[in-house]
């Protein structure tokens, strides 16, 4: 366990890449994206099951 300790564990930090502004923007906006997806599709299912809920009478 030779990471487990001081110098493991600096050698380790210095491995690190942080992210580029561009990176970080593209990957937030897919991320954006992908959530506001996922948001439409439950809406749209949410929708579709009280319609079918007021058609067999169980909504109001």
């Amino acid at each position: 366990m030779k990471w487990f300790s001081i110098k493991g564990i600096a050698e380790e930090i210095k491995k690190i890449r942080w992210p580029k502004k561009d990176e970080m923007v593209k990957d937030t906006m897919t991320a954006l994206v992908f959530m506001a997806l996922f948001a439409g599709f439950f809406a749209l299912c949410d929708l579709v099951v009280v319609m079918i809920m007021k058609v067999i009478g169980i909504g109001g």
